[in-house]
């Protein structure tokens, strides 16, 4: 396949699956501060497989602790909106980065495994950075790779040269994915995120969360998932040839006022929580 512009890609854009019309609902209800729980449980369950998937998730060491969900509305109510919220995307955007995408050399769902664990670590992070919105960092988290999936789809036949150019140069691959294809898979990645109606401080973490210090708008948040990838990596938990060269910015740890023991805390929690496979939706 030749070479294709940013414009042309981002026609294929039109191509990613919208979501289906329950989620719709569901995310214009938690949305709006007066919609009651019964309201989104009804919602909720209207999908067998997302509420299955909903309290699973709920009743994860990673969210419920010790107290036992047995209801949407328990959900709702014990956890809040933006809880809820991270868990119904998370819930259903596995059906998009659940694909095998060989030009990555990803396995199929070892993109969306890695993406659930980046997101539980930017969450972790946005905690014991006091972060006024974990579940947020979250969302980013889980959602920054997505633009992969296009990416591989549509310009897989260019990965060669990206590796040819990592291995001779003293480069980062997402700098290598600019200088031979003009964008990289966060700048689509947000595309996407902007397709679904999601918040523009989620575009935004998402199409800088290599350099977060390209950022215009929330530098914390976009610092927070840069940090949760690169920890992700040290952790050996990123599959893909990306990680061949990866450029992390120390000054985003600074800047959340974190230190070394901070992150080393970090990843030990993360390592704990992850090792419970009710995590895994």
């Amino acid at each position: 396949m030749g070479k294709v512009t940013l414009e042309e890609l981002i026609g294929k854009v039109e191509e990613v699956p919208a979501f289906p019309q329950t989620v719709i609902r569901i995310m214009e209800l938690l949305k709006e501060p007066r919609s009651a729980a019964v309201d989104i449980e009804r919602e909720i369950m209207k999908d067998q497989g997302l509420t299955t998937k909903v309290l699973k998730m709920a009743n994860s060491a990673f969210y419920s602790g010790r107290r036992q969900i047995k209801t949407v509305v328990d959900a709702t109510v014990l956890l809040g909106f933006d809880t809820v919220q991270a868990i119904v995307l998370a819930s259903t955007v596995g059906k998009v980065m659940g694909k095998e995408l060989k030009g990555y050399s990803y396995e199929r769902n070892a993109l969306w495994r890695q993406s659930q664990v980046s997101a539980i670590m930017a969450r972790s992070i946005a905690k014991k950075a006091k972060f006024p919105n974990p579940d947020i960092a979250y969302t980013a988290g889980l959602l920054k790779d997505v633009g992969k999936v296009i990416l591989d789809e549509y310009v897989s036949d260019s990965y060669k040269d990206i590796l040819d150019m990592i291995a001779g140069e003293t480069i980062s691959y997402v700098s290598a994915e600019e200088q031979i294809l003009g964008f990289n898979h966060g700048q689509v990645g947000a595309k996407i995120v902007d397709k679904w109606n999601l918040a523009t401080e989620l575009v935004e973490a998402i199409e800088h969360h290599h350099n977060p210090f390209k950022t215009f708008m929330n530098l914390e948040l976009v610092s927070i998932v840069h940090i949760s990838d690169g920890l992700v990596m040290m952790m050996g938990l990123h599959e893909g040839i990306d990680t061949l060269a990866h450029e992390f910015f120390g000054d985003a740890v600074k800047l959340l006022n974190l230190d070394e023991g901070d992150l080393n805390s970090i990843m030990q929690d993360v390592e704990k929580l992850v090792a419970d496979e009710q995590i895994f939706i």
